[in-house]
This record gives C-alpha cells, sequence and structure tokens, in this order.
C-alpha cells in the first residue's frame, strides 16, 4: 500500500505568513509598548505597531528558515496575541 502525501506550494506558505503577520505584528507592538510603558501606555502603539507590522513581514519573507516554519510561527503567535486579548478583555 501506497501513501502519497499532498505537499503546499511554498508561495502559498508564505502568502500565509505574510497575511498572519499583521496581526502578529499588531500584537507585538501593543506587547513592546505594554513593556515600556505599563498598563497606562496611552498613545505608544501608535509608534511601536508599525514597526512591528514591518518586522513581522520581513520575517515572513526572510528565506532564512524554511516556510512552513515562518507559517507556523505567524499562526501560534496570532492565536497567542488573539487568546490573551480574548483572556484579559
Amino acid at each position: 500500500m501506497r501513501v502519497t502525501v499532498m505537499r503546499i506550494p511554498a508561495f502559498l506558505l508564505v502568502a500565509g505568513a505574510v497575511i498572519l503577520a499583521l496581526p502578529f505584528g499588531w500584537g507585538l507592538g501593543v506587547v513592546i509598548a505594554y513593556v515600556i510603558a505599563g498598563k497606562e501606555f496611552g498613545q505608544l502603539p501608535a509608534g511601536t505597531v508599525p514597526f512591528a507590522i514591518i518586522g513581522s513581514i520581513v520575517f515572513a519573507l526572510a528565506s532564512s528558515l524554511s516556510p512552513m516554519t515562518r507559517f507556523v510561527t505567524m499562526a501560534v503567535g496570532t492565536a497567542a496575541f488573539v487568546l490573551v486579548g480574548y483572556l484579559t478583555s
């Protein structure tokens, strides 16, 4: 009996990682603002979120890791930020 495995094309994984980089970068930017200024961070995310989103997109497009690793990193990070946001609200 022979089992065939379907492979996901790399460009789809990278595209998914780039899409997931947006909420991941947003959450990362808010966490950075919280670490810098504490609970009352006010307008600081307006400065940290864009840099975090750009950094996340660069990570998603970087070829130093496999496309699956980048996709899974973004997916797990996004899920973690969404879960923590849901639990703290």
